[in-house]
């Protein structure tokens, strides 16, 4: 099948949070979901579809896939040469080649008439195990155990991995270590072994005290890793808590390119790499996949926003040799699966990739009625 590219389009929606849905990180509150799509037509009446990570700023994605547009009309969408790299210099010029990527698997996949996984592997996964990420909504000056709370809905609903942050800005309340831990041991007593746990740090901390929470989780038990604990350029830094844990330390959700990974896995900084589709698109996301196995570390992919990007992310596990887990975003709103006429079954923390070509969904109709753009942060900072 001989096919062209004849146009490239992005949309950018938002939906504004409810104040009962907006959900804290440190200092900020996030009081809108934003959502980025890239869509390729072609000459042949093949449509692709792939979601851009939205931390790349929505209308700065749209300009880059606009500055790239001109390399892609009259190329041949099945042609692996048409892909472009991510140069992991600029958020926004990766996250639009992610989009486009993960458009040009769509069309590939529709046009073989295969899913995408389909493509990328001889015997690739049916479902994946999905693992609830959350714990972005407790407050240490107003219950905390909050967090506790919401573990126990999402182990009620059949997942078996939550992970979870550190809370509200520490300072704020005169939170340490051990307090975090603490609420930690709570937590761990109350899902009482029915359901890993894993930490994200959100590079908040600095390594002494990374290394006095890691050593709790390892005393603690049941921790399935410990992600991005302090400033992710600290290799070095990386590498020794990696080496003192048993806990798996992990990290590199940002990075985009192989060249950005290499030095985490020569120093043995990561026992787990957590590159996005989302963020440097399936192309290199396996390719990240595969020099990490060649140094001992698997795969479990950072997955947030909306639910084009989780069934990318999808395709990309179920094709790796070694497939273990994807994050699900619990806290995106109604404009995660908004986005698609038809939300894939998720049961019991598994996620069944659809059975239709290509990525398996179409987008819905009237998303910019629907989910106009808010070109404002999708955050405020609090101060207290």
């Amino acid at each position: 099948m001989g096919l062209k590219i004849t146009r490239v389009e992005t949309l950018c929606l938002s939906r504004k949070h409810e104040p009962e849905r907006e959900w804290f990180t440190t200092t900020m509150r996030i009081v809108k979901a934003d959502c980025t799509i890239v869509i390729i037509h072609t000459d042949g009446g093949i449509i692709g579809i792939g979601e851009a990570c939205s931390y790349g700023v929505p209308d700065q994605i749209r300009a880059q896939v606009t500055r790239l547009t001109p390399l892609l009309i009259g190329r041949d969408p099945l042609d692996l040469g048409t892909t472009l790299s991510p140069n992991g210099r600029a958020w926004s010029y990766d996250c639009a080649v992610s989009g486009i990527d993960c458009a040009l698997w769509d069309i590939r996949g529709k046009a073989a008439g295969k899913r995408v996984s389909e493509l990328l592997s001889d015997n690739p996964l049916e479902r994946i195990e999905l693992y609830a990420s959350a714990g972005c909504s407790y407050d240490w000056r107003d219950r905390p155990e909050q967090l506790i709370e919401e573990a126990v809905r999402c182990m009620e609903q059949g997942f078996k991995t939550f992970k979870f942050r550190l809370g509200t800005h520490w300072a704020w309340d005169s939170i340490n270590v051990d307090r975090m831990l603490g609420l930690i041991r709570e937590l761990s007593s109350e899902v009482g072994g029915r359901m890993a746990l894993a930490l994200d740090g959100n590079q908040r901390l600095n390594e002494e005290d990374a290394l006095a929470i890691g050593r709790g989780l390892d005393e603690i038990g049941g921790f399935a890793w410990f992600e991005e604990p302090f400033d992710m350029r600290n290799v070095a830094g990386y590498a020794r808590l990696n080496s003192q844990l048993n806990v798996p330390v992990t990290g590199g959700e940002q990075y985009t390119t192989m060249e950005q990974f290499l030095p985490y896995l020569e120093q043995g900084a990561y026992a787990i790499v957590q590159q996005d589709a989302g963020i440097c698109g399936i192309t290199e996301g396996l390719r990240i996949a595969k020099l990490a196995y060649h140094h001992g570390v698997p795969t479990i992919p950072h997955n947030w926003h909306n639910g084009l990007m989780t069934l990318a992310n999808a395709h990309m596990v179920a094709a790796l040799p070694k497939p273990i887990m994807l994050e699900l975003c619990m806290i995106q709103g109604p404009l995660q699966w908004g986005i698609l006429k038809e939300q894939p079954v998720i049961h019991n923390g598994y996620l069944e990739l659809p059975s239709a070509p290509g990525l398996g969904a179409e987008i819905a109709e009237g998303l910019l009625e629907q989910y106009p753009y808010m070109e404002t942060d999708y955050y405020v900072t609090v101060d207290r």
